[in-house]
This record gives structure tokens, sequence and C-alpha cells, in this order.
């Protein structure tokens, strides 16, 4: 039976996920104490795990209060234990780890930052994938590269489509509004962000089949010729619509 997934909208943006199943709880990254226990609490779970996707404040700095109130045990990439708060449960890209009693697998998308991870659990096809893949967009690059990105996109896009792309934020707008810079013409992109604006869907969780059909970042084939950049390589038409992005 798939697990439960709860969003929760922390600070101004961010996204942290409670999974609840198998008489278990677990919440993917952690913005902002007081809605997480909020939930907790409405929906009468407890805590038992916490896991990290990577070192930045806004995905991390609620663990010590959560901790505090829950006792919950903390989960992160053993390759960058040293800028995360202290792990009780250290794991390593393509490790496997019990989340929410469910068997997650652990994916390097680093690029972001460099070991940024994604948790992906086959058996309820979801993924989290943080500030990698999100939804409509990508991740800034402070840490990595454009080809470092690429290839972590790229992991992420062989997932199956039916697959829950959980990210780490809603930036519906301001991705939206690039999306259709460089797309126009796209007309599941128009539909996906005028149910959007309507308050008929979310901007996450969305599908990676809607991804794929809505998400630039992967439609570098699709949309290399009308960008100009014939004879360019996946990884170079990606390159190209990061920095366009960053200048946006």
């Amino acid at each position: 039976m798939p697990l439960e997934l709860v969003p929760v909208r922390c600070l101004t943006d961010n996204y942290a996920w409670l999974l609840h199943g198998n008489g278990s709880t677990a919440l993917v990254d952690a913005p902002e104490a007081a809605p997480i226990l909020a939930e907790l609490a409405a929906r009468g779970w407890s805590l038992d795990l916490i896991a990290l996707t990577h070192h930045h404040a806004d995905h991390i700095q609620a663990v010590p209060e959560l901790v505090g109130a829950t006792g919950a045990r903390v989960l992160g990439n053993a390759q960058d234990a040293a800028r995360l708060p202290p792990l009780d449960q250290p794991v390593r890209p393509g490790g496997r780890f019990a989340l929410a009693g469910e068997e997650a697998e652990v994916i390097d998308v680093s690029g972001h930052t460099i070991g940024h991870v994604a948790f992906h659990l086959p058996a309820s096809a979801m993924v989290f994938t943080a500030d990698s893949l999100m939804a409509l967009g990508c991740g800034r690059l402070f840490e990595g590269d454009a080809a470092m990105m690429w290839a972590s996109l790229s992991r992420l896009n062989a997932l199956p489509g039916e697959t829950l792309v959980c990210s780490g934020h809603d930036y519906c707008r301001g991705n939206g509004a690039f999306a259709l810079s460089v797309d126009p013409d796209n007309a599941a992109l128009r539909q996906r962000l005028a149910e959007t604006a309507a308050g008929a869907r979310p901007c996450a969780p969305a599908t990676l089949a809607e991804e794929r059909a809505t998400n630039p970042f992967l439609r570098v084939a699709e949309l290399r010729d009308s960008l100009g950049l014939q004879g360019r390589s996946d990884a170079g038409v990606f390159a190209e619509l990061r920095a366009r992005k960053d200048r946006f």
C-alpha cells in the first residue's frame, strides 16, 4: 500500500514532506519546526526519522527543535556530514534504507550543492528531489557546474514516468514565466500553469511525465532548434538554458 504523503508549507516558499505508513512517520527536510509539529499533532503522528537532502539552512535549520520535540533520528549523506546536523544514520549514493518502513534509494543529484541527494521510493512511486529537479525548473548551480547538474537530472529522468516528483520549493511563478519564455507554444505547460494559478492543483508534486512535458530543463532535445542551438549536445543546451534562467 502506498505511503501517505503530506506536503507541509514552510517559511516563504519551502516544502517539507511527511511520509506515514507501516507504523512509522518520516520527514524529508526540515525548514521550519512550527508547521511541521502542528501537522504531526493534527494527525496524531510521532516523528521517527528526518531525512536530509542537502546542507542549505532552509532545509536543515529546524532539525534541533524537531529532534528535541520528537526524538527523531537524523539521516543524511555521509559524504556531506561535516555540513549537516549530527547524523544518526549516514547513507551514501547508491545505498538503500527504510523510509517510513519502505525501501528508499539514495541518488546523487549534485549540482545545486556538492553532496545533494534525492530519495526514491520505487514501491510508492515517489522521489524527493529538493533543489535538484524542481517543479517546472531546476536548482541554481551554487557549487557544481552545468555538466554535473545535467548528469543529475538525467539520473532522475531515467525513473518511471509515473514517479511523483516532490521538490523543495514553490517557485511556480518564476519557473513558469521562464518556461513560457523559451517554450511559448507548449499547450501542456500553459494548461499546468493555468490550473496552478486557479488553485486547481498545487505547484508540487507533479509526476515525472508531467515534468517531462512542461519543464524546459527536461526538454532540451525539443527546444534545441527553437533556441538556435543546433549542433549543441543535450548537456550544452541545458547549460545555455540554465544560463538564460540565471539572467531571466
